[in-house]
């Protein structure tokens, strides 16, 4: 497999970040990593990782530099505060791959043409969650100039199973919209039918015995009505960070025509606010049982 004309950068060791440098360094790209807590560093240090001072030394020395971060204050602080955009080689490429929106990622752009109108600025957010982060096998939604995706591709190999490329900058954004509105959907339906099942008095081994495997099920929904069974709640999508997509959706489009998903929102900001927002989204489910179906 070919290789990036020099190393990549990844800024935001999450759980995300983390399990993304963990598959560039398996796939032997060089990587170097950098973090506002360096304690989160440690272990990619073990794997061959090399550990940056500071985001502006990590970018200097990068020809890709990813960002991986909560939302789009953190992505402009690396940006701006931290010195990673000033530091970058021209010709360098920011791969900008959190998630943050449709305003979110025109503010990027903005700053990119203002400030650096010589590197390559991709938009490119994953659909994913820890595990498929840690075993490169997120999907990519990946929007920028044409030239870039040959200078890219050994590097989004290595984080994906599969890479769509689906036009200029802020179309992946787009995309991961559409695709966390189907996520939050699919995942209401497996919380709403297991406490309503409960509600009903059947418990939730029927549900699964009878929906796993059908039609009606995917393999994503399947998984968490497993987890659901052993009452695991520990978090590989945590519910404030799928509550935060959700009001990216809202916010992109014509909340007021898009009345399921407001109420959606509404319903997990209440668990949210009940202190089970670090726990996986399916932790809904417990919540709407608690409550005999209303949180």
């Amino acid at each position: 497999m070919a290789r990036p004309q020099g190393p990549v950068a990844v800024m935001g060791i999450g759980a995300m970040g983390h399990g993304m440098a963990a598959s560039a360094l398996r796939a032997g790209i060089p990587t170097i990593v950098w973090n506002r807590t360096p304690e989160a560093t440690r272990d990619l240090a073990q794997l061959g990782a090399e550990v940056a001072q500071s985001a502006a030394d990590a970018a200097q020395r990068a020809a890709i530099v990813v960002t991986m971060v909560t939302d789009t204050d953190a992505v402009l602080s690396i940006a701006r505060d931290e010195g990673m955009l000033g530091a970058l080689a021209p010709g360098a490429i920011w791969a900008q791959m959190s998630t943050i929106g449709v305003r979110g990622i025109e503010r990027v752009v903005a700053l990119v043409e203002k400030e650096r109108p010589d590197i390559t600025l991709l938009d490119a957010p994953v659909s994913g969650s820890k595990d498929p982060a840690e075993h490169g096998q997120l999907t990519i939604f990946a929007s920028g100039p044409d030239e870039a995706r040959p200078l890219v591709t050994p590097l989004f190999d290595a984080l994906g199973q599969r890479t769509i490329w689906v036009g200029p900058v802020g179309t992946g954004t787009r995309l991961k919209i559409v695709n966390n509105t189907w996520l939050a959907f699919a995942s209401e339906a497996v919380a709403a039918s297991v406490a309503l099942a409960r509600r009903l008095g059947l418990d939730t081994a029927t549900v699964v015995d009878a929906l796993g495997g059908g039609p009606l099920v995917s393999a994503w929904q399947g998984a968490k009505l497993q987890r659901i069974l052993k009452g695991d709640f520990s978090a590989q999508f945590a519910l404030s960070l799928a509550l935060k997509d959700v009001r990216l959706a809202l916010e992109a489009a014509d909340g007021d025509r898009f009345a399921a998903l407001g109420c959606l929102a509404e319903e997990w900001q209440r668990v949210v606010d009940q202190g089970l927002g670090d726990q996986d989204l399916t932790v809904v489910t417990r919540a709407l049982e608690a409550q005999g179906g209303t949180p």
